[in-house]
């Protein structure tokens, strides 16, 4: 039975961190996100009939899903639970401020088995300047409460590259965070998305952004860190315990169908991929009149796909199947991208080793690039 990613984007926060460019909503109004969870329930059950068999996966993000009122977080998981085969795995983000006993109990009566929460820094200025309203403790906390309610699958996110970061707060974010035990930890590289906050702010000259070479000493430093502590490095920024990769990343970063649910999601299904419009109104009011909400749609040619599973497999630490690509899109990498291959190839970038491509150490530092670079072969060829 093939496999199926489900995702519900709640679109509500307590507070909006400057660097942000999720869609997200900040101190909406209760009614407001009932309002929401009617329409979130209401797509669920419009696309339901696509997918009689049900997701492998669900992952509930955002946003800040436990933002969410119990009665409203349970009334959605509730109506997301019956659709996920009895095997499989349904994740939760929260900050760790919003994780309470309340909280965990009303996740964990659902169904949930793996919450994923936003530390991002165990670093009180860090955590300031990004705009965080959680204190370094409650991060402690937050792991507490969720093991006690039963939620024994726990992420941890963090940064690296913030503004002011030095190797030795680095150290002791990926130090405490491995202290706490989590199952899964995904170490992200700062990004100044334009019209956030902190890019503006980058812009006026108030904030100067981390060095390039300490970054790279930073994002190398949470490798061996990581590795000598015993988590897997699975793909480029995620690393968990043997057994504790997130399923539903896997199946995203494989390009393999799933559903997107709520204002901004994405989904890919039978070769289409579409994504829904980025307003909350404008969502709600679609979801009513017609019971979906896509804003765009298209069918990927073979080589559109080609690209995708070349941009998407590369990121994954046992690299991409260039067999698998040829299977689902028809296109040959190794003979369409045959000059950029030697030339990744020579440069120590990329190691190729029968059918499968995979990015050396060096490779992973340049990552964007080596996968820049095979695109605009893939797209040379096909034009």
């Amino acid at each position: 039975m093939a496999s199926l990613a489900l995702y519900i984007h709640v679109p509500f926060c307590r507070a909006r961190c400057g660097y942000c460019d999720f869609f997200s909503v900040a101190g909406a109004a209760p009614q407001k996100m009932k309002r929401v969870v009617d329409a979130l329930i209401a797509e669920l059950a419009a696309r339901k009939p696509a997918v009689p068999d049900g997701p492998t996966t669900i992952f509930v993000g955002g946003g800040t899903p436990t933002v969410l009122p119990n009665d409203e977080l349970d009334r959605l998981l509730e109506a997301a639970q019956p659709n996920v085969r009895p095997t499989g795995e349904i994740t939760v983000e929260a900050n760790p401020e919003s994780v309470t006993p309340g909280k965990c109990d009303t996740l964990a009566g659902c169904g949930v088995n793996r919450l994923s929460i936003g530390a991002q820094t165990f670093d009180p200025n860090e955590l300031r300047l990004l705009e965080r309203v959680h204190e370094v403790l409650t991060i402690n906390s937050s792991v507490r409460l969720a093991r006690q309610a039963g939620i024994h699958n726990l992420n941890l996110d963090l940064m690296f590259g913030i503004p002011g970061q030095t190797r030795e707060t680095w150290a002791d974010s990926l130090r405490r965070a491995v202290d706490l035990g989590v199952e899964h930890l995904s170490c992200y590289g700062l990004t100044y998305e334009p019209g956030t906050r902190l890019a503006q702010a980058l812009e006026a000259g108030t904030v100067s952004p981390c060095d390039e070479e300490l970054e790279t000493e930073l994002y190398l430093q949470a490798i061996d860190t990581l590795t000598a502590a015993g988590y897997e490095q699975y793909e480029i920024s995620n690393f968990a315990r043997p057994g504790r990769a997130c399923r539903h990343n896997l199946a995203y970063w494989r390009n393999e169908p799933s559903i997107g649910i709520g204002p901004s999601a994405a989904g890919y299904l039978d070769g289409r991929r579409y994504r829904n419009v980025a307003d909350l109104d404008a969502y709600v009011e679609r979801i009513e009149q017609t019971g979906l909400a896509e804003e765009t749609s298209e069918t990927l040619t073979g080589a559109e796909l080609a690209g995708e599973l070349v941009m998407l497999g590369l990121r994954m630490r046992d690299g991409l199947d260039m067999s698998d690509v040829r299977a689902r899109s028809g296109v040959d990498v190794r003979t369409a991208c045959a000059g950029a291959l030697a030339d990744l190839e020579k440069r120590s970038l990329l190691r190729i080793s029968g059918d499968r491509l995979v990015l050396t150490r060096p490779g992973l530092l340049v990552a964007d690039a080596v996968i820049t670079d095979l695109m605009a072969a893939l797209d040379e060829r096909h034009r």
